[in-house]
């Protein structure tokens, strides 16, 4: 099995506040990492134009890969516009068929907005169908194959009714907490947009509070929490806590 893992979510700062602790882990085991979004977040400001906050926020998520070795890459589709349609599908399989990822963490089959469940269905369409031959011109990369599937917290855990999510699988990031807060640190635009639109003025210990919940759980200091995908055609072995040795719940 190759060791790339592809970590696929909807806006510049997501993987940061999600699950960059578990990717930085990765990354220091050995695997290369990559970071797509579906969007360079050309709605978050209050005062630029789309193409100069987006020309910001792609330069603040390259900065972040940056910091663990990962390459970033953006579908460049629009916020809250973000659809799961043909074409956007085929960009995505593209690009899976490039990567070749035998490792995918995506967002949750829902959360608080609808780029987050859009991206969802395009990672699992593409996490499936990449690696048939007719799906791409792009050509079948050796080791292409049905990778394992996992699901990141929703936003604070909890899923669009208020209920908190119970994951499959918590991972020990208490030694990468202080590279996921460097990491989140590099997304400096975004702590005047939350302020201003979300009320917002602390992310990165918003940020820290959540990972010290999830942490609680499982008797660590912190943690970030995903659900594996296991269905029909999905490997069922739980990969991350066999690479990073934390303890699946």
């Amino acid at each position: 099995m190759s060791r790339i893992a592809l970590c696929f979510l909807a806006h510049p700062d997501d993987a940061e506040i999600l699950c960059a602790g578990t990717l930085a882990r990765l990354a220091e085991a050995g695997w290369i990492i990559h970071i797509i979004t579906a969007t360079a977040g050309d709605c978050g400001t209050m005062t630029l134009t789309p193409q100069e906050i987006s020309a910001i926020r792609t330069q603040e998520a390259k900065k972040a890969a940056e910091c663990i070795g990962a390459t970033y890459h953006c579908l460049d589709e629009k916020d809250i516009y973000v659809c799961y349609n043909q074409a956007t599908l085929q960009k995505t399989v593209d690009l899976f068929r490039q990567i070749a990822p035998s490792l995918v963490i995506t967002h949750p089959v829902k959360d608080y907005m609808m780029d987050h469940e859009m991206v969802h269905l395009l990672a699992r369409a593409a996490s499936f169908g990449y690696s048939a031959p007719n799906a791409s011109r792009w050509p079948v990369l050796a080791g292409s194959r049905v990778p394992h599937l996992y699901y990141c917290d929703p936003v604070e855990g909890l899923d669009p009714n208020g209920n908190l999510v119970t994951p499959t699988t918590l991972i020990d990031i208490t030694g990468s907490m202080d590279t996921k807060e460097q990491m989140l640190a590099c997304h400096a635009s975004q702590r005047q947009w939350l302020r201003a639109h979300h009320g917002m003025d602390e992310y990165i210990d918003a940020m820290k509070r959540h990972g010290a919940m999830r942490g609680k759980q499982a008797g660590f200091a912190y943690a970030e929490a995903f659900v594996q995908h296991r269905g029909h055609g999905y490997p069922h072995d739980d990969l991350l806590t066999a690479i990073l040795g934390s303890k699946g719940k």
